[in-house]
């Protein structure tokens, strides 16, 4: 298990019962990352990863 997959279980946790919009959440990322600059890089990797999901692999 990694360190994350504690963080991510607590989420689960406490809201896996909500829905919200990527808005909401693109939002909450901003906030994140205007609190903790050093993490803009990963939280930008994260966000680009989720935005490509659905891509094609053959384009």
């Amino acid at each position: 298990m990694y360190f994350t997959d504690r963080g991510i279980e607590e989420l689960v946790e406490r809201r896996g019962e909500e829905e919200v919009s990527v808005t909401w959440l693109a939002e909450r990322l901003r906030e994140f990352v205007d609190l903790n600059p050093d993490f803009e890089i990963p939280v930008e990797r994260l966000a680009t990863w989720l935005a490509r999901l659905d891509d094609d692999e053959d384009e």
